[in-house]
């Protein structure tokens, strides 16, 4: 690997750690075991980064939550219980799902910044109204307001692009 792709690959974990981070701590009760997972998820993915082929509107994250899901599925089965598949949302998403997902992500980014925090916090981390508004310095009725505005963009983005 030279130089330029450790740099790269470096800003991608950057760029993701958080979000397969909380997809693995919404499935994974204890903390070092969920550290110790996202570890192996990025050991993976450098491992595998040769064979990972960029697919247009898919983003990088996906293959990362695909690594993530078969991660935490090989952990369970060696520790002699059953894999956690129906904790996951669909954690072994077919192809049509990724894109879907794919597709929610992008438009995600396309909203507002007071927006897209509020929908991270509220869904991806799953924090409750009253711990998005302390941590965004707003009241809960705000909170409310920005969700809602939120997911009426969302929705009719979604209505816009597929007719």
């Amino acid at each position: 690997m030279t130089v330029d792709e450790r740099a790269r690959f470096a800003e991608l974990y950057e760029q993701n750690f958080e979000r397969v981070y909380a997809f693995v701590a919404r499935r994974v009760r204890d903390r070092a075991e969920a550290e110790d997972a996202v570890s192996d998820v990025f050991y993976k993915a450098l491992k595998g980064i040769g064979g990972y082929e960029a697919r247009d509107g898919v983003p990088f994250v996906a293959w990362l939550y695909r690594i993530a899901a078969n991660v935490l599925h090989d952990r369970a089965r060696a520790a002699g219980r059953e894999a956690p598949l129906d904790d996951c949302d669909e954690p072994l998403a077919s192809d049509a799902d990724v894109e879907r997902r794919a597709l929610l992500f992008r438009l995600v980014d396309t909203l507002p910044p007071a927006q897209r925090d509020v929908l991270v916090k509220r869904f991806a981390e799953q924090r409750s109204i009253a711990e998005v508004a302390r941590q965004l310095g707003r009241s809960e009725g705000a909170v409310k307001q920005l969700q809602l505005r939120a997911i009426e963009a969302l929705r009719a983005q979604v209505r816009g692009s597929h007719g």
